[in-house]
């Protein structure tokens, strides 16, 4: 009921391209979500790109499977924008339905983790966007949370540096904060080069994880 009366007094407005709205849900509008870039169903299992990607890039990543939404690109790129830099927070909702409709069967079963957000980000920000996702999948699939994952190093975004930048030594320290669980379903915003869930992947697996699939909403082409 608040939720109705807020947005007849501020009507809400698409958080991709500040179209209004008429209800609070209305987040992202029709036509965004109409016009978002959708991964085929043919993708590789290992890294998440549509299938001839010629020599896969998570060929040797310590992950067992990746999988994406959508291409970020066009419409998406401006969604996440919003998630992460302009306070669209009800944007995690809306994606974790989209992850859980989409998710090949038997991929999502575990427990479900956040890539997690360095603290000087997170207290800046006031929230963690993968950990929004990765719980609003948990609560869209009934699959336990845990925040299993602490992150160290520097404070610099991955998101946009070059790869040789985002791979080098000391740019990125993760470690679990316990014993992992046997499955994890390792939960971020996007998927560029990754460094970032191999990262995690590799901290879940020393800490007792037998298996780690790598889902996200968005994978860059």
């Amino acid at each position: 009921m608040l939720a109705e009366l807020v947005a007849l007094a501020v009507p809400p407005r698409c958080a991709a391209c500040g179209a209004p709205g008429r209800r609070a849900a209305d987040v992202l509008c029709g036509g965004c979500r109409r016009a978002l870039p959708w991964l085929p169903a043919e993708c590789c299992d290992r890294c998440a790109l549509p299938l001839h990607c010629g020599r896969c890039p998570a060929g040797a990543a310590p992950f067992h499977a990746a999988w994406a939404a959508v291409a970020y690109d066009g419409v998406a790129r401006d969604a996440l924008h919003a998630l992460k830099f302009a306070g669209a927070r009800p944007l995690a909702g809306v994606m974790a339905a989209q992850i859980a409709a989409g998710a090949p069967p038997g991929l999502l079963a575990g427990v479900v983790v956040a890539v997690p957000a360095h603290p000087g980000r997170r207290r800046a920000r006031g929230y963690d966007p993968a950990e929004l996702l990765a719980r609003a999948l948990a609560r869209r699939t009934g699959l336990p949370f845990e925040r299993g994952l602490r992150r160290g190093g520097g404070a610099a975004r991955q998101l946009g540096a070059p790869r040789h930048v985002r791979r080098a030594p000391g740019r990125l320290t993760i470690a679990a904060v316990r014993r992992a669980p046997p499955d994890v379903v390792l939960v971020d915003d996007v998927h560029t080069t990754g460094a970032t869930l191999e990262t995690c992947s590799g901290a879940l697996l020393r800490a007792g994880a037998e298996r780690v699939v790598a889902v996200t909403w968005a994978r860059t082409l």
